[in-house]
């Protein structure tokens, strides 16, 4: 791949999050004293159509997984109310297996999400805001909490918000531990006090969500960094990153390497520079690596010919058909088994599956069979097509992405390691001849 413009590099002034690592006080003498609440009364005066227009001139994408441009969705809400009160629902249930990064904003920069909260408030008009957590967050709950009670105690939000003349308010909500309620209706449902079960579409959150009123659902990260485009203007945000991928990005690096952690790196940084320059590179050295989950579980694996040159943003991933997701990068050197690695995610999907559709209530059980089967190689060659095309009967035959976050790293899988697989179960016809062997059929593109 060429680009015209190398990306990456982010300089200690163009970080948002700037006590990612506790370096300082995360409560509010500390968040006073990185620039938090910085004229956020000149903010929300300034209008729900400015606000608005300035999320959206600066191109940031939702960090919750779809990557949805965020100014237009908040752009979705009623701008006038027919008598229903509208809510902000914060998804801070980050239950997707690799990914770290919104636990890190609320234990050390809470203010960050509390400011954001009360800006976007406005510019939707909405009555309250909700921060539904992950109910293993207790931590990070106690964290908000006191947050939020310091912003209540200064008037920064509560009556007459930083002498706005508005209402803002916010609460928190613990979830109970269910990966589906990561999903915008399931998390409104589980809200209301009902099982986690995520609603038929339309009607849309905007015209019908918590309550029956018009709701936005949006994530954590997203919402913490807008405080910062506000004030910074969205020029500044749009300067990063490439066309339709800009800004500044939090990456959660797990796995093996010799650092892991968590990273604010501009977006469209190579996945190498990444790797090797905040993590300390591949446990073994870069030519250990095996593969790599760029957006975490729900997005395919990368082999490594793909990784040494691809970069980490919604468009480039897309084309080589994986996804920046929550931007949790699970890396896997040569010592992985990467058929029992997608098999342990496949049993994950299948437990959390919430048993509403059929096709991902059963094919999720059949794709943790199978894959199980063939972790050992006790299964047939012609197994493996079966496979790739249970998955496409669960991808896009579901209410919810849950069927499609558990299809496509099996399609990965297939996609670039059914050598292994095929040789896994060569091995274990040649140990168990008993079992009768078959034609081995290749379905790997010819290279000419």
């Amino acid at each position: 791949m060429s680009f015209s413009r190398t990306y990456g590099n982010l300089q200690d002034q163009d970080r948002i999050f700037t006590n990612l690592y506790r370096d300082g006080d995360p409560f509010i003498d500390g968040a006073l004293k990185r620039g938090d609440w910085y004229k956020t009364k000149d903010i929300v005066l300034n209008g729900d159509d400015w606000i608005i227009d300035q999320i959206k001139a600066s191109g940031l994408r939702g960090r919750g997984g779809a990557g949805f441009p965020s100014g237009l969705k908040y752009s979705f809400m009623p701008k006038v109310s027919d008598g229903r009160p509208s809510y902000l629902v914060i998804n801070a249930d980050e239950s997707e297996p690799g990914t770290c990064k919104d636990r890190e904003i609320m234990r050390h920069d809470p203010h960050k999400l509390i400011e954001g909260d009360s800006e976007l408030e406005s510019s939707m008009r909405a009555k309250a805001a909700y921060i539904y957590i992950r109910g293993e967050f207790w931590y990070e709950y106690n964290c908000l909490e006191r947050a939020i009670s310091e912003a209540y105690e200064r008037g920064l939000i509560g009556k007459n918000a930083c002498g706005t003349g508005y209402d803002f308010d916010v609460h928190v909500v613990h979830g109970a531990g269910a990966y589906i309620c990561g999903e915008e209706t399931g998390l409104i449902e589980s809200l209301e006090g009902k099982q986690g079960k995520p609603r038929m579409k339309p009607p849309f959150p905007a015209n019908a969500g918590l309550y029956g009123c018009p709701t936005t659902v949006t994530n954590v990260e997203t919402v913490a960094v807008c405080p910062t485009i506000l004030r910074r203007t969205p020029e500044w945000f749009a300067s990063f990153g490439r066309k339709n991928n800009a800004g500044t990005k939090l990456f959660a690096v797990s796995g093996h390497v010799n650092n892991p952690g968590v990273f604010e790196e501009e977006m469209s940084i190579p996945l190498r520079e990444l790797i090797e320059k905040h993590c300390g590179g591949v446990t073994g050295g870069w030519d250990n690596l095996k593969a790599i989950i760029p957006g975490g579980s729900s997005v395919p694996l990368l082999p490594k010919r793909i990784c040494d040159d691809v970069l980490m943003d919604f468009d480039a991933l897309r084309d080589v058909r994986s996804g920046l997701g929550t931007a949790a990068v699970i890396v896997m050197d040569k010592s992985t088994d990467v058929i029992a690695a997608i098999h342990r995610l496949s049993k994950f999907y299948a437990h959390e599956s919430c048993g509403q559709c059929t096709p991902c209530r059963e094919g999720t059980s059949w794709m943790e069979d199978m894959l199980g089967r063939m972790r050992k190689g006790n299964a047939d060659f012609a197994e493996i097509d079966m496979l790739e095309e249970l998955s496409y009967q669960i991808e896009g035959h579901t209410i919810c992405a849950l069927g499609d976050a558990a299809a496509w790293p099996v399609q990965g899988l297939i996609r670039h390691f059914r050598h292994e697989m095929e040789d896994r179960i060569e091995d274990y016809k040649a140990e168990n001849p008993e079992r009768g062997q078959r034609a081995k059929v290749s379905h790997l593109p010819e290279h000419h």
